[in-house]
């Protein structure tokens, strides 16, 4: 046994051959309180008061047949065979010493007594126990005159008083006037577990003392965290309240999307509300079992021939607390056995878990986390990219609140971008994400399940059942979110593989529904398609389905040729350009042309998609020469076509100009020539004999029966009229080209004839005319997503109000304008929108035009359409008697 005793001097042990107790053993510890100050105090009579305080004690040990051990100083160590007799040894001793006549009322020593029941078998004259040494320690923790002891002893008493309460044995009648008191749970001094103390009250005994002198059982095994928590305030508190009406709530989400520090934060929060304590256990790291972990955290010791699980039901049956199980999907089953078996045996305990998948049980009330807010998402990466950097400013808020939009709210993406910002700076970091795990992925970041993008979707992917990991990898050549009868082109039947791709947190269920996988995942799934070699199948299925869906675009369900509408194509854009993308590489021309003449109007609307367009058609045009069948020359000058109006060059433009006329000559179809040759005049307006060619252009569309085919000219027309001041013409001929318009469908969209019909109107200073024209050119732009042609309707109002003596508004409706459509403005129009511009900044002055054109540059083209829109129409500023009724 290690000696660690109290202050004093001296000591002696047992002498003789006497027989210890064995098995059930309870040991008493005794010393006196500041013993060293006492002695100081009484100097020499120090010694009487220390040998009465040994006459009082043993005497009392001989009464309750204990055996004294060791005495050193003014501490004993003595041995019960019985813990009803040693509480009640400790009870008379106290008694016994406040009765004692000793010389000074200053004087009284003031001894603190512990006791301990364990098991412990003497070996020769002492025992070898770690149940000795934590008796000593339950003595350590009480103050003079008090007597702790242990759960263990408390337990035991409680279990032979009814046996004893009976009797007339000297325990007996004192344990008929004893209570115990539960002090709580302590952490006693070289000990990993908790001890829960009890204080022994009974009458001739103080009650009052200060907390034990220990350290307090901690109530929660909360990790410290290493960095501070960021965002997420709205999911805590929604979280925070599901706890509060459920028992069990199980918090599902991919990997690496801040479940488990998301539940600890609100561990933490809710440790008021959870007497018990908060107690926290990880499955992916429990290596000897559910139960065992959950004891170490809760400080319970095993108990010999008793499963661990009945000890840690026993100890939790009453308590309230709640038990965070994390990384539940490393043991899906032995998880779900602990969380039932502590939820159906412990009434007050409540359960949270966190996995890629739901338990499944009774009850369990499922929480899908979602990404990070984007100003969280930021916030992190804002915060982690500066530890990244050694607290050293690095890239600007604008780049990494880009670099942030394209981290889909993961943490853990985000985690690795701001390690990966030591060596890129975020935008070239950005740009290089349609491939997450390439752009952060480390080969040397090991093999732990969140230190790399792949290891982290490896650990889902390996629990797949075959055909739910084939559908992954079927889906994955999909662009955006699919619905249902997508899933089922790619597998028929595979609800059921859908549903567990939805459990697992690989696939995302959106309204609709739809199912959505992330950027993440489907770069994980393409790795894996491609390495079972079945990525050329798989993509040729999709290219098909492509092929399908702008067949069902472009006919309503009465067959009717829908207008051309990006707002409703936007879906299937990215669709298109990845069945693009394949049919290039693969050489499927045919299929290419017909993708690529859907995605024109998107190309055109959007700078950034023109370059790879003309890429794409470039790539199909070089498999021309291996296509086996011909491809029709109507097909090839449509797609030449489409390339000259994506062309940034005049050179270029002019080359694939010629190449679609020359094609469609040789079509035969009169149409198409007659839109070629329209085409090649609106591309080219600046030619000085354009308004001529324009003429006979309509009059060649007129005599062969398809004027629609013209349409293209009569605007390019219309605005060389304009420009020179025919407003009166030009004002005509766009009235007779409505029913034109009217039956293109890719042009109706746009209601250019209304544009153009309000900029003659304000020429002519007609703002009546002017505003009625261009409100409705600009909505119908707004619904069909050409935001471009929105912008220049929006400059055109911008010119009404300044007409109509609102210089300030007219300032801030053109920054608004010219900010979202940038170099993509009308250049037919640019001098006009540049004189008037002009005109204003002479009426303000430089200051207050530049102000209000900066306000309306940062105002975000929603809030600029909204305001152009809430421009007050003419006729109600003027007071005009035709609307006199509705003002009334």
């Amino acid at each position: 046994m290690s000696r660690d005793f109290p202050e004093g001097g001296g000591g002696s042990t047992v002498s003789g051959r006497i027989e210890l107790p064995s098995g059930q053993v309870t040991f008493m510890f005794t010393d006196i309180e500041g013993s060293t100050r006492l002695a100081r105090m009484l100097g020499e009579a120090y010694r009487s008061v220390l040998n009465a305080h040994r006459t009082v004690l043993r005497s009392v040990f001989k009464d309750f047949d204990g055996v004294e051990l060791l005495t050193e100083g003014d501490s004993f160590f003595v041995a019960f065979s019985n813990a009803d007799a040693a509480l009640a040894a400790c009870v008379e001793a106290q008694r016994r010493l406040s009765a004692h006549d000793w010389p000074r009322h200053d004087a009284v020593p003031l001894v603190r007594m512990g006791l301990h029941t364990g098991r412990a078998v003497p070996i020769g004259q002492e025992y070898a126990s770690a149940e000795v040494h934590r008796a000593a320690r339950v003595s350590a923790a009480a103050h003079g005159g008090q007597v702790l002891c242990s759960e263990a002893t408390a337990l035991a008493v409680t279990a032979t008083y009814a046996a004893l309460s009976g009797g007339s044995t000297a325990a007996a009648a004192t344990l008929a006037t004893v209570d115990l008191v539960d002090l709580g749970a302590f952490r006693l001094r070289g000990f990993d577990d908790d001890e829960r103390l009890f204080q022994v009250i009974a009458p001739g005994l103080e009650r009052e003392f200060p907390r034990p002198r220990t350290g307090q059982a901690p109530r929660h095994n909360l990790p410290a965290e290493h960095s501070p928590f960021v965002g997420r305030r709205a999911e805590a508190a929604e979280l925070a309240e599901l706890i509060s009406r459920n028992r069990l709530v199980t918090v599902v989400g991919p990997g690496g999307s801040g479940k488990t520090r998301l539940t600890s934060a609100v561990g933490e929060q809710l440790l008021s509300a959870y007497p018990g304590g908060v107690w926290t256990i990880d499955a992916a790291t429990a290596a000897q079992g559910l139960p065992v972990a959950l004891a170490a955290a809760l400080g319970l010791r095993p108990e010999p021939g008793r499963p661990m699980i009945d000890t840690v039901v026993e100890h939790c049956a009453e308590r309230r607390m709640l038990v965070i199980v994390q990384t539940c999907d490393a043991a899906p089953a032995l998880t779900a056995t602990l969380a039932h078996r502590l939820l159906s045996r412990c009434r007050r305990l409540d359960v949270l878990a966190t996995g890629r998948a739901p338990l499944a049980l009774p009850g369990e009330t499922v929480w899908r986390i979602p990404p990070l807010a984007p100003a969280d998402a930021f916030a992190l990466l804002r915060d982690r990219a500066a530890a990244a950097q050694g607290g050293r400013p690095g890239d600007g808020d604008q780049q990494l609140a880009r670099l942030a939009a394209r981290l889909e709210g993961s943490p853990l993406a985000i985690q690795l971008a701001a390690a990966r910002l030591r060596l890129l700076p975020a935008e070239q970091l950005a740009r290089r994400l349609d491939d997450p795990l390439g752009a952060l992925d480390n080969d040397a970041a090991g093999d732990g399940r969140h230190a790399s993008l792949a290891n982290n979707l490896a650990w889902s992917y390996r629990t797949l059942g075959g055909r739910a990991a084939g559908l992954l990898r079927r889906l994955a050549v999909f662009a955006g979110p699919v619905d249902l009868s997508t899933v089922e082109w790619c597998d028929p039947g595979a609800l059921g593989a859908l549903s567990e791709l939805a459990d697992k947190s690989l696939v995302e269920v959106a309204p609709g529904p739809s199912y959505r996988m992330s950027d993440q995942v489907r770069a994980y799934a393409l790795r894996q398609l491609a390495a079972v070699g079945d990525e050329p199948e798989s993509r040729a299925s999709h290219l098909t389905w492509a092929l399908h869906a702008l067949d069902r675009a472009a006919v309503d369900a009465d067959d009717q040729v829908r207008t051309v509408s990006l707002t409703e194509l936007g879906p299937l854009v990215p669709e298109w350009q990845a069945a693009l993308r394949w049919a290039a590489a693969s050489g499927d021309v045919p299929a290419g042309l017909r993708l690529a003449a859907a995605l024109e109007p998107w190309w055109r609307e959007h700078d950034d998609a023109r370059r790879e367009g003309r890429e794409l058609l470039a790539v199909l045009y070089r498999h021309l020469s291996a296509t086996e069948d011909r491809i029709p020359a109507a097909d090839l000058a449509r797609a030449y076509l489409v390339h000259a109006g994506l062309a940034d060059e005049r050179a270029e433009r002019e080359r694939f100009l010629a190449r679609a006329e020359s094609e469609a000559g040789g079509a035969g179809d009169p149409a198409l020539l007659v839109r070629v040759r329209a085409v090649r005049l609106t591309l080219s307006s600046d030619d000085p004999d354009a308004e001529s060619e324009c003429r006979q252009v309509i009059a060649e569309a007129e005599r062969s029966g398809v004027p629609n085919a013209a349409f293209p000219a009569v605007l390019t027309l219309a605005e060389l009229l304009w420009r020179r001041e025919a407003l009166t013409e030009a004002a005509e001929l766009l009235g007779a080209a409505r029913h034109l318009e009217a039956a293109r469908p890719e042009d109706r969209g746009r209601r250019t004839v209304d544009w153009l019909l309000g900029m003659v109107a304000l020429r002519r200073g007609d703002l009546v005319a002017a505003h009625d024209h261009l409100v409705v050119a600009l909505r119908s732009r707004l619904r069909h997503g050409f935001r471009g042609a929105a912008a220049d309707a929006v400059a055109a109002i911008a010119v009404r109000c300044a007409s109509g003596g609102d210089p300030a508004t007219a300032t801030v409706l053109f920054g608004g304008a010219e900010a979202a459509c940038g170099a993509r403005r009308t250049e037919s129009f640019g001098a006009f929108w540049s004189a008037r511009q002009s005109s204003l900044r002479e009426f303000l002055g430089d200051a207050a035009f530049d102000e209000a054109y900066a306000d309306g540059a940062g105002l975000g083209f929603d809030r600029i359409v909204a305001m152009a829109l809430a421009v007050e129409h003419p006729d109600l500023e003027n007071g005009a008697v035709r609307f006199a009724q509705i003002i009334r």
